[in-house]
């Protein structure tokens, strides 16, 4: 009886782990380790993404970046909230389309702006560009700040 009881539970928990992560579970479990829950981010450290994600995809230059930088990761300094932050953050090309497409549709949500969502044809399309190295696209993100395209 005891090993019955045993093999359901063991069975229910290997269903739950096939059970699709909603957008919120996907950032917390690969992204809130520096981001923070909420994407609040830590001064200095890791960026705030709530409030600044939705911004920044509102623009076709920012969308673009954003898939990038999913996808190809990216080291360098970077001003964030007036600070000045030197880091690497890994790309998440293993990741499948559509989990990077929730997750950045979250993200983009987060702090109140306008809800903005990402397709997985956008990751495949990014997918489909030359690959990126980490250094030019912190390079090209202190572009875009300069041109108020990432506050």
């Amino acid at each position: 009886m005891r090993l019955a009881v045993l093999a359901a539970s063991l069975l229910g928990v290997l269903a739950g782990a096939a059970e699709a992560d909603t957008p919120e579970q996907l950032f917390n479990n690969n992204c809130a380790i520096c981001h923070q829950v909420g994407g609040k981010g830590v001064e200095g450290q890791f960026p705030r993404l709530a409030g600044r994600a939705g911004v920044i995809a509102a623009m076709p230059q920012g969308r673009e970046f954003l898939v990038s930088l999913v996808l190809n990761g990216m080291s360098g300094t970077v001003t964030v909230d007036g600070k000045k932050i030197v880091g690497v953050m890994p790309d998440f090309s293993a990741f499948a389309d559509d989990d990077l497409a929730a997750i950045l549709t979250y993200v983009a949500g987060l702090g109140g702006t306008k809800a903005v969502s990402f397709a997985a044809d956008e990751l495949k399309a990014g997918r489909a560009k030359p690959v990126t190295a980490p250094t030019d696209l912190a390079t090209t993100r202190n572009a875009l700040q300069a041109a108020r395209v990432i506050p």
